[in-house]
């Protein structure tokens, strides 16, 4: 349904699950440390996902800056001060070369309290016309060597300046990314990175006072074990958010430049969800470039405010975090949960959740259709413990909500390995999902979200 599954991140797994298939025994990794060890009293014992990030003013401040500096305020962030330098870029999707001042803003490292298989950054920022920025990431591997300075995203909320990108092509023979997420490229050797810094690099066009503001910077580590099932869990909560209700199929045909609609669609529609369940609205002046006769228009601003000009889709992971991160008071991040525990414990803080999953048609009843890669928003449980989600793949706006079967939905969403009509064993997203959730949280929502990792 999106080409969060296609090709490039499929790739991802595919030689871990060849390893599987084949029989290859793989050496026993670095055992994840726990809270006492890390002194993070939200990484539970044994929990296989380490989220972190920075977005303090003290964090802000313990970086390496050259040119950037740190702002306080009730929502501090990293800003341009004197910059660093000049650089030309050559946009790559438009052959376009422009000058922009730059300055960089390193974080300090970040040990992993699970040695990861699998790295996704993600980043809050606002990016006033005429800046953009690029994120980074540099690794130190378990046998002691390092990886190179990966390019994670080079991104900007609009698109007159520089179109955003993913980078294709980076590997150093241990590991690759592959669009939005670092990879180790053969699992079953028991290689994983332990530990990480990230790198900001913010650029503006020389002679102005522009800057973009990076609030929150992160990334999620996590060595999710290969599975074609999960253990059932135990439903504990009954409760429906009150979530906008929108289709991605009644967009089918729209815009070819941003993936032409319908099925491409189904990450910036789950996005444009939550984002309006949580009061953030487009102006009319924003959503004055859709043509009039289209309904949603914000389906389609959503679209094209996610539209990653390499990957040629929407179904970037970061990409969509940081446009619900343009929202006023809104933060979003890309993790994994652990469990159907954890959603419940989210959306019991009115907290609903953006997830990844894949499946054939008969896996999931009720569905109508199988598919590679498809996101839906989470919206509550049934007294039974079935999953209440907002499907976009529905054919209007009023078919959106659907009630899956918990033993059926927990399995696709968490599972690792699967196999595809055609019997072949593929990936799957071992729980991937996107958060969004207030600038400010409640205590209550706090507590929630520090449960499941994040901070």
């Amino acid at each position: 349904m999106s080409r969060a599954q296609q090709p490039s991140r499929r790739t991802v797994l595919a030689v871990a699950v060849a390893a599987a298939v084949t029989g290859t025994a793989a050496p026993a990794a670095a055992g994840p440390r726990t809270a006492a060890d890390t002194g993070d009293p939200g990484q539970a014992q044994g929990r296989p996902i380490d989220y972190h990030a920075w977005t303090t003013y003290r964090d802000w401040r313990c970086g390496t800056a050259q040119g950037a500096r740190a702002v306080s305020g009730r929502r501090p962030g990293v800003v341009i001060g004197a910059p660093a330098g000049r650089t030309d870029y050559t946009d790559p999707h438009t052959g376009t070369t422009a000058t922009w001042e730059y300055a960089t803003w390193t974080s300090p490292v970040h040990r992993l309290a699970v040695p990861a298989t699998e790295v996704v950054a993600s980043w809050n920022a606002d990016t006033p016309g005429g800046t953009w920025l690029q994120v980074e990431l540099h690794g130190t591997y378990s046998d002691g060597t390092e990886t190179p300075w990966y390019v994670m995203g080079r991104w900007a909320a609009g698109d007159q300046d520089i179109k955003r990108t993913s980078v294709d092509g980076q590997t150093d023979g241990k590991s690759t990314i592959w669009t939005d997420t670092f990879a180790v490229d053969d699992a079953s050797t028991g290689l994983r990175l332990t530990s990480y810094r990230l790198r900001l690099t913010l650029y503006r066009r020389p002679g102005t006072r522009l800057t973009p503001v990076v609030r929150r910077l992160g990334a999620m580590g996590s060595d999710i074990p290969d599975r074609f099932t999960v253990p059932a869990s135990t439903p504990g909560l009954a409760q429906e958010l009150a979530v906008p209700r929108y289709s991605q199929e009644i967009h089918k045909g729209q815009y070819p430049e941003y993936d032409n609609g319908g099925e491409a669609w189904c990450s910036p529609t789950s996005s444009q969800m939550i984002i309006e369940y949580w009061g953030g609205r487009l102006t009319p002046e924003q959503l004055s470039w859709v043509d009039p006769s289209y309904a949603d228009p914000q389906v389609c601003h959503a679209a094209r405010a996610t539209y990653d000009h390499q990957y040629q889709g929407c179904g970037n992971w970061p990409f969509n975090a940081a446009y619900a991160a343009t929202f006023d008071g809104l933060q979003g991040v890309v993790t994994r949960l652990a469990s159907l525990t954890d959603l419940e414990t989210l959306i019991a803080a009115g907290i609903p959740a953006i997830t990844s999953q894949s499946f054939r048609k008969e896996e999931l009843s009720g569905a109508g259709y199988g598919t590679s890669g498809h996101l839906m928003t989470v919206i509550g449980f049934t007294a039974e413990g079935d999953v209440i989600a907002n499907d976009p793949a529905s054919p209007d706006d009023e078919a959106v909500r659907r009630v899956y079967k918990r033993r059926e939905w927990e399995n696709i969403w968490l599972r690792t390995k699967r196999y595809n009509a055609s019997g072949k064993v593929v990936s799957g997203t071992g729980g991937v999902c996107y958060l969004y959730f207030p600038a400010h949280p409640t205590p209550h929502q706090r507590k929630a979200l520090a449960a499941v990792g994040v901070h």
